[in-house]
């Protein structure tokens, strides 16, 4: 059995996408982002973005719940948003409702953002920044990073989890016929990655390269540069990043190493209702790809589980963050990557 632990330095290439793991992978289809007060966190999200609510239900005395998650008794609310290249579930589950604020920190450890991009001329900074964005960024506009039309800024939602708003000028955003099309049909918003931060770089990024079973396509060394600095908001800011292709143009997973400010080794792993983000990977036969990373060394929290529309298992990672594989039960769900990503 391959070790996960032992570290075999990735190679990267700067062609590879999802398209070229051999498996059963079709790409990322949800951010999950579990809080203590989903009413007022939904209303956050939705007043900015025009992400459909497609589904609002709670969920008590369902035993498949219980093993999904590895509680007994559990009960939770899940609001379920449909960007135009993903889903974005945000759950309240009851136990965590009491549990003390926390904030975020731009050097993690976790899953520390994700990113939600629109065209300049309908600029997603300026729609959450009206309502109450808290921005972590420097200075009173985003963050013009190399000059080549994209604009870049840190801000907090209400329960302190860190989110990246990047706006795209008519350029870059015509690269794309799909962000274009999105836009022509009325949705100025769109989701675009996973970003996890982590004590040791070279070992998560050897880990996700062997259960993904393709190549990043990029890396990056980044000291003290100074558009960095402004997003951070972290002087003499040093760090190292990879980033993975999960779909052609339109979603990634980045992985960060700070070593300015320092981020720290988690100690354990986060249980799978743990407030924060999560997210998922879809994939075509969710027994063979759990079976394939159980091999491999992935711990799951359960097998795979029939819920709602979708088999799923939940699972950490080496660094202990929490990702799901699920696969929809209709394969022509309207809620299943082939269709949520036209």
């Amino acid at each position: 059995m391959t070790s996960l632990l032992s570290v075999q330095a990735y190679e990267v290439d700067p062609d590879a996408t999802i398209y070229d793991s051999p498996t059963t992978l079709l790409g990322v289809n949800h951010i999950g982002l579990s809080v203590k007060d989903l009413d007022a966190v939904l209303e956050f999200y939705q007043s900015v973005s025009d992400f459909k609510l497609v589904s609002r239900e709670t969920v008590s005395s369902n035993s498949n719940a219980d093993k999904l998650f590895g509680h007994n008794n559990i009960e939770f609310e899940v609001a379920v948003l449909e960007a135009p290249n993903m889903l974005f579930e945000l759950t309240e589950f009851k136990h965590n409702r009491n549990k003390p604020d926390r904030k975020m920190l731009v050097q993690g450890p976790g899953m520390t953002h994700t990113c939600f991009q629109s065209p300049s001329t309908f600029s997603g900074y300026e729609r959450f920044k009206d309502i109450g964005a808290e921005i972590l960024s420097r200075g009173e506009t985003p963050v013009d990073l190399g000059g080549y039309g994209v604009t870049y800024a840190y801000a907090y939602d209400p329960e302190g989890n860190m989110i990246e708003l990047e706006q795209l000028d008519p350029g870059p955003l015509s690269e794309v016929p799909n962000k274009v099309k999105w836009v022509e049909d009325g949705m100025s918003m769109w989701m675009t990655q996973v970003a996890l931060v982590t004590h040791d770089l070279e070992r998560l990024t050897d880990y996700y390269a062997k259960i993904l079973a393709f190549a990043p396509y990029r890396e990056g060394d980044y000291v003290n540069h100074p558009r960095m600095v402004e997003i951070a908001d972290a002087d003499n800011l040093s760090l190292l990043v990879t980033w993975f292709r999960m779909n052609a143009h339109s979603k990634t997973l980045e992985f960060w190493e700070y070593r300015n400010p320092l981020t720290t080794e988690r100690i354990g792993k986060l249980d799978s209702t743990e407030l924060g983000y999560s997210y998922s990977i879809e994939v075509g036969d969710i027994q063979a790809e759990y079976q394939r990373m159980a091999s491999l060394g992935v711990e799951f929290v359960s097998e795979p589980v029939q819920l709602g529309e979708f088999w799923q298992a939940y699972a950490n990672d080496i660094d202990g963050n929490i990702f799901s594989l699920r696969q929809a039960i209709d394969a022509n769900s309207l809620y299943s990557i082939p269709q949520l990503e036209l």
